[in-house]
């Protein structure tokens, strides 16, 4: 249930009210706006009337049950759009982030080169795997600990904030302790232990959509970590799977504005795992964008032929330049800044 203060409501009204949700049993999630203030009641709604009990009270302007399964998620819950900040960077309306590096840390010359290179096009957040969840139990893994210091080193060479994936809750204090942003890649998407932990990290999430997950149930993903009072959470389409062979992945971007219509919380596309192949990147970027997208992951090696892991998706530092100009272009054509 949302309940809904009137407008000049006090401080003391917010924690009155507050306390007496909690006293009926009731999670207790605020979300502060320009004119009023919203308490979300997180809990059995059968077993207490909060129309009653709490509807009552002076301060209540309204009661309002939220209809959608995940609460706090919902635009009902929070009807303007969250912003994700992630170091210096913001993630939100009105902006189009990029996201770039290799798909894999695999040495220091390497990541760094790569990351100059992006840098110098104007990504705004380096991304790296150092842990990598693959298929084949005979593919590279990644550098680990290694790989983890080795964007460290990116990141206090370039400025740029630095994402990485936690591939369990076992990784996930070391990643924690080393990335600005923490991902929870798409085999994780409904791990739910892991989805729990993330939230109560005080570290903006990254939370890629399952390759067989519908719509609802990424934001019920998402329910699980602001439940745990974490609302620093950014969505990532990367491709659903279907039946068609000619790509890795089918890139949904019909979820972009329907999620902006249930949510509150940003998305990005990745449209180097949700195509499969660097020569749709390009476009699949552009319609991204012009389908509302507030940034884009893209996968970027020096040398994608010789890349370890996911080369026939990457795009090498001068194709990434030209879609970085591309890009600018458009957001100027869909009022957003790069």
């Amino acid at each position: 249930m949302i309940i809904v203060l009137r407008s000049g409501t006090t401080p003391q009204d917010v924690e009155a009210v507050t306390e007496r949700l909690k006293q009926l049993g009731f999670g207790v999630h605020i979300s502060q706006g320009v004119e009023r203030t919203i308490i979300g009641a997180i809990g059995d709604e059968r077993t207490v009337n909060l129309e009653e009990k709490i509807g009552v009270l002076p301060c209540v302007e309204k009661v309002i049950p939220i209809l959608a399964p995940y609460k706090l998620t919902s635009r009902e819950f929070r009807p303007t759009e969250t912003i994700v900040s992630v170091g210096s960077v913001e993630i939100g309306p009105g902006r189009c982030t990029v996201m770039a590096g290799p798909c894999a840390v695999e040495s220091e010359k390497q990541v760094r080169e790569t990351a100059i290179r992006v840098k110098e096009a104007g990504a705004h957040i380096f991304r790296g795997g150092a842990f990598k969840p693959r298929t084949s139990p005979y593919s590279f893994q990644g550098l680990g600990e290694e790989g983890l210091r080795l964007l460290v080193k990116v990141r206090e060479e370039t400025g740029m904030p630095i994402v990485t994936e936690a591939l369990g809750i076992e990784e996930l204090p070391l990643v924690a302790e080393y990335a600005d942003m923490v991902q929870v890649g798409a085999r994780n998407m409904q791990n739910f232990r892991l989805l729990e932990a993330v939230g109560k990290l005080r570290k903006p999430i990254l939370l890629k959509r399952g390759m067989m997950s519908t719509v609802e149930e990424l934001l019920m993903s998402a329910e699980y970590i602001l439940s745990q009072g974490n609302y620093q959470v950014v969505l990532c389409e990367r491709g659903i799977r279907t039946f068609e062979p000619s790509t890795r992945n089918t890139l949904d971007l019909s979820c972009i504005p329907l999620v902006k219509k249930q949510s509150h919380l940003p998305i990005v596309v990745d449209p180097s795992h949700g195509t499969g192949r660097a020569d749709l990147v390009e476009p699949m970027s552009l319609a991204a964008l012009a389908s509302g997208a507030d940034g884009l992951l893209i996968e970027v090696h020096p040398n994608p032929v010789e890349a370890l892991s996911d080369g026939p998706q990457s795009l090498n530092p001068g194709q990434f330049a030209v879609l970085m100009r591309l890009l600018r272009d458009m957001a100027h054509l869909v009022g957003r800044v790069m």
